[in-house]
């Protein structure tokens, strides 16, 4: 399987601030690959580098096989962008922003209505952008990436202050893109979202990767208590060693129809990147 994206020792300050601090990864073609870390964190000036909108101070990035800093017009036409209304013009309508960008990649106009109602926006389709939700921007954010059938999808922060039902729907757009084979390299401090959608992720904590890896591995790796946790159904709450030890307890509780749940202690990736850290990835600097 041939590399998506290449970063190599990527570097960048701004003033006297270091933003990225030697990034190093790689990402497969037709991979979802999360970047996991709070606000603040330089995610967002990652994408702007692997993008070719920023320029970084020491390593390099591929894209493609073609070095981020001399990427063509046929490169940029092949990747998908959305990042906090990158593009969006307010004072158009949904469907007249997505036919600005269809002129300019030469993208039939007919399939502007086959994305408009790929991401629930069809009836929407003649509002201008400066009256339309926060969910439904994203999603014409997202359709605007998606619109000239692009090999890489950069999402950032794609879900941030939805409400639950459009990000589900999110997710299941981009669960159909990672079918056609597209690359998502998506940013987020959501968990849920990372678990669910990643193959792979990292932990970026103040500009430095601190973990990387499938996010299962990750959480059973920093798995230092290995126990059980066992409800009792008078709501008694027993842990117990996740061992051999063990078995008899609860096959005592089971036939005695005690029990009413189990579970492994196993963290999440918002506790390992707390251990790591010391923050939260939900925090702000």
């Amino acid at each position: 399987m041939s590399h998506a994206m290449i970063a190599e020792n990527l570097s960048l300050s701004f003033g006297k601030k270091q933003v990225l601090h030697h990034i190093s990864f790689e990402i497969e073609k037709g991979e979802v690959f999360g970047l996991l870390g709070p606000s603040g964190a330089g995610k967002t000036t990652l994408i702007k580098i692997l993008t070719g909108q920023l320029r970084q101070e020491e390593g390099y990035a591929k894209l493609l096989g073609k070095d981020t800093k001399e990427l063509s017009a046929l490169e940029h036409g092949q990747i998908g962008i959305m990042m906090d209304n990158f593009g969006l013009y307010d004072r158009l309508s949904a469907y007249d922003n997505l036919l600005f960008y269809a002129d300019i990649y030469h993208v039939p106009r007919s399939r502007i209505t086959k994305i408009l109602k790929q991401v629930g926006l069809y009836e929407a389709r003649s509002t201008v952008v400066s009256k339309l939700s926060k969910g439904m921007k994203n999603r014409l954010s997202l359709a605007r990436a998606l619109l000239n059938n692009t090999k890489i999808l950069f999402l950032d922060e794609p879900t941030s202050g939805l409400d639950p039902a459009t990000a589900k729907e999110i997710h299941t757009i981009l669960a159909e893109q990672k079918k056609r084979g597209t690359t998502i390299f998506l940013t987020t401090h959501n968990m849920f979202e990372a678990e669910s959608l990643c193959d792979h992720i990292a932990l970026l904590s103040e500009g430095s990767i601190i973990e990387y890896g499938k996010p299962a591995d990750i959480c059973r790796k920093y798995n230092h208590l290995n126990r059980l946790q066992v409800t009792l159904k008078g709501g008694e709450m027993i842990s117990l060693e996740n061992s051999k030890a063990s078995a008899l307890k609860i096959k005592e509780y089971l036939e005695k129809e005690q029990m009413e749940a189990i579970h492994s202690t196993e963290p999440n990736l918002e506790t390992v990147f707390l251990e790591l850290s010391g923050r939260g990835l939900t925090g702000y600097e």
